[in-house]
């Protein structure tokens, strides 16, 4: 009897011990390797965690599994010579191939005549801001109060992760998620060219890019890790550095209302400009296709834009389009304890200072930025013809974006 409850208990112990193994070497046949870097160099601030520091705080099977990950893949924690050579072999400046990024244009400025800003300082203030906000019980916003596991799959789509660097990225788009999406791809060698990973991130077209397949993001853990997904977050969190790119909300608004309705874009116009055409300017038998729209006259007024954000039965409906989402629902950021905090309007210094941190900056450069960004002075002209009601519900609609990331109440706009 005593024989046969050991020969069971020892199949149990050697089947976990295999699934733990699968793990482990799951990523060494797909396009991310699971590095867990336990040396990694962190930014320091108040607050942020280290590389093995809180163990004490993990649950017994996070701890078990993060223990035997960081043991197995110690020889792999640094990026190999080979591929680091290649990197930094790319031209200083890319060739844009991409018709629309060539009809922006770029600024290739060194902006070396601006005024170094104090990033230290600067990112110790930020986090201080978010943290005290997150923790304020007078300022609530939905979704504030809710636990990392209660944050469900789906809406942890927008955190990509390198295992290579040990990094988290939470893209926000227009917030130039695209570029930060490039770099990522060149650092995580998650995409290849011709047999060769990219080196320079301007090289990789836009189509790539924004593809769901090319990033690996926690929401595809499930897929790859079952059960353990949640765990395997947590450590990652723990041990990786964790950043993301904020703007403006009002003027990261008037961005994604020119991205997508003032220029011809087939997708938005039938998914969300021929809705708010019907709904919000009376309009019928509309035209199926962008291009005779616009040949029409047809277009989405901002104030429709505004309309459509401020109905309730917009989100009744579906959860609002990543563009015009606020970012506390993107990326979480009481949940999750950034060690970074980029501003669109600080980009260079910002991004530079980043890749300094993360030690890749001899491996690329942030690409260089759009000579015609939305301006925050543009506001004022953008929502002189929106009724000022309509400007104070905006306001509450993206109020936790303004006062987490430490953008003043646009006064002016909300007063008569």
């Amino acid at each position: 009897m005593t024989k046969a409850r050991l020969l069971r208990l020892s199949v149990v112990l050697v089947s976990i011990f295999m699934i733990l193994l699968i793990i482990v070497y799951w990523d060494n046949v797909g396009t991310a390797h699971f590095y867990l870097h336990t040396s990694f160099s962190r930014p320091r601030s108040p607050g942020a965690i280290t590389a093995g520091e809180d163990w004490e705080t993990l649950p017994d099977v996070d701890e078990f599994l993060a223990k035997l990950l960081s043991s197995s893949l110690k020889q792999n924690s640094s990026i190999p010579r080979k591929t680091e050579q290649l990197l930094v072999q790319g031209s200083n400046k890319p060739v844009v191939s991409n018709l629309e990024e060539n009809v922006r244009g770029y600024d290739w400025s060194t902006h070396k005549d601006r005024n170094s800003l104090d990033q230290e300082k600067l990112q110790v203030e930020r986090q201080r801001t978010l943290r005290e906000f997150c923790a304020n019980s007078s300022f609530t916003f939905p979704t504030k109060e809710r636990s990392f596991d209660d944050i469900p799959n789906y809406e942890l789509n927008h955190l990509i992760v390198d295992d290579r660097h040990g990094v988290i990225y939470c893209y926000v788009p227009k917030v130039a998620c695209t570029n930060w999406k490039r770099v990522m791809i060149v650092l995580s060698e998650s995409l290849l060219d011709q047999g060769v990973p990219y080196r320079n991130p301007l090289d990789i077209p836009r189509e790539h890019v924004h593809n769901t397949s090319t990033h690996l993001t926690f929401n595809k853990f499930w897929r790859r890790y079952g059960k353990f997904s949640r765990h395997l977050m947590k450590i990652k969190l723990k041990k990786y550095t964790k950043f993301l790119f904020v703007r403006d909300p009002f003027v990261r608004l008037i961005s994604a209302f020119r991205s997508k309705f003032e220029l011809e874009n087939e997708d938005f116009y039938r998914r969300f400009a021929i809705p708010m055409l019907k709904l919000y300017s009376n309009h019928t038998n509309l035209p199926t296709s962008v291009s005779e729209a616009f040949g029409a006259g047809l277009k989405v007024s901002f104030s429709d834009f505004i309309q459509y954000l401020l109905d309730p039965r917009t989100e009744k409906m579906a959860p609002f389009n990543e563009h015009w989402r606020q970012v506390y629902r993107l990326c979480h950021p009481c949940q999750i304890d950034y060690d970074f905090i980029g501003k669109l309007e600080t980009l260079d210094e910002d991004a530079a200072y980043l890749l300094q941190l993360l030690k890749v900056d001899r491996l690329l450069r942030f690409p260089p930025s759009y000579r015609n960004r939305t301006a925050s002075s543009w506001e004022d002209n953008w929502f002189a013809k929106i009724p000022l009601a309509w400007r104070q519900q905006l306001y509450k609609l993206y109020e936790a974006d303004f006062v987490l990331f430490g953008y003043p109440k646009p006064e002016n706009l909300l007063k008569d």
